[in-house]
């Protein structure tokens, strides 16, 4: 399982990624007082517009993703709480920069809850850097870059 290739989701997949998804991020609804926005996020769009990928069989870890000049967006990661230790993650990270590569594009982008400790401090191991820290209506989050070379 921990070596499943990571493929583009299909409409079979939509309900899987809603259930990563949801699993992943529940326990922040009472850490951070709102519904994370991925909960919230139109998966069967998602997956239609080809954002959308996902590892496992059954799935197990999806990232969403979304190219823009000059940079991709990591608009979500999400791996399911029964798998973590097992490297999923760390794959799904690596898939995005050679995602992003693939696409022509030199840089990877994300932002964070700054409530998400978690991931303040996996991020940087991965070659991300902070860039500011900014509040959204509802959402305090902190925006990392990470540079491909």
């Amino acid at each position: 399982m921990t070596h499943a290739r990571i493929r583009p989701a299909g409409a079979a997949d939509v309900p899987a990624v809603k259930a990563v998804t949801d699993a992943a991020y529940h326990p922040y609804i009472a850490r951070i007082g709102v519904v994370p926005q991925p909960m919230e996020a139109d998966h069967a769009a998602d997956v239609a517009a080809g954002k959308v990928f996902v590892t496992g069989d059954p799935v197990v870890g999806l990232v969403v993703l979304e190219a823009f000049p000059g940079h991709l967006f990591l608009d979500s990661i999400a791996v399911h709480p029964g798998v973590h230790g097992r490297g999923v993650g760390r794959r799904l990270l690596d898939f995005v920069g050679t995602r992003a590569r693939a696409l022509g594009l030199g840089e990877v982008r994300l932002y964070t809850n700054a409530l998400m400790w978690e991931n303040q401090e996996i991020y940087p191991k991965y070659g991300y850097e902070l860039v500011e820290r900014r509040v959204d209506g509802p959402y305090d989050r902190i925006h990392y870059r990470k540079v491909l070379d």
